[in-house]
């Protein structure tokens, strides 16, 4: 069974080395800044996002657990007035992927948040993050728009 929760203050830097290294090869991946300008920008997110740690009040980052092991991450925002969440990261850890916890960790936060109330689950995921498009294709999530960039 997965469940979540909350990121403890001690947590938070592992969380955010994973989320930094990581974002940033996808912005370098997608956008085409070199990696030490995606670095600056992924470190920024970070601090912009969580200015108190994983204690914002704005954002929730949880810890997805199962069987007592914490065996990914989770970071999403709740908007109240539009009834909605919106996803920043979720992301099964490499020695916890293909075994479907992934989808189990959506069904239960969607199940979660429908108790709390809410009625979308909004994210964005990377052109070439083919297994995440998987997961959520499969647990119900449907293509709303392509982001587009062009290096000028």
């Amino acid at each position: 069974m997965i469940s979540f929760r909350p990121m403890q203050e001690n947590e938070f830097s592992r969380y955010t080395d994973y989320f930094v290294s990581d974002y940033a090869h996808e912005i370098s991946e997608n956008y085409g800044l070199s990696l030490s300008d995606s670095l600056k920008q992924a470190q920024e997110t970070v601090e912009t996002s969580f200015p108190q740690g994983p204690l914002t009040e704005s954002e929730i980052l949880l810890c997805i657990i199962k069987s007592g092991e914490i065996i990914g991450y989770l970071w999403y925002r709740p908007d109240q007035n539009n009834q909605s969440v919106y996803i920043y990261d979720f992301h099964i850890l490499p020695d916890q992927q293909g075994q479907g916890y992934g989808k189990q960790a959506l069904k239960t936060l969607e199940e979660n948040l429908s108790q709390q109330g809410f009625k979308h689950i909004k994210l964005r995921v990377a052109a070439d993050n083919t297994r995440a498009q998987h997961v959520y294709e499969a647990s119900g999530f449907r293509v709303t728009g392509i982001n587009m960039n062009k290096t000028i």
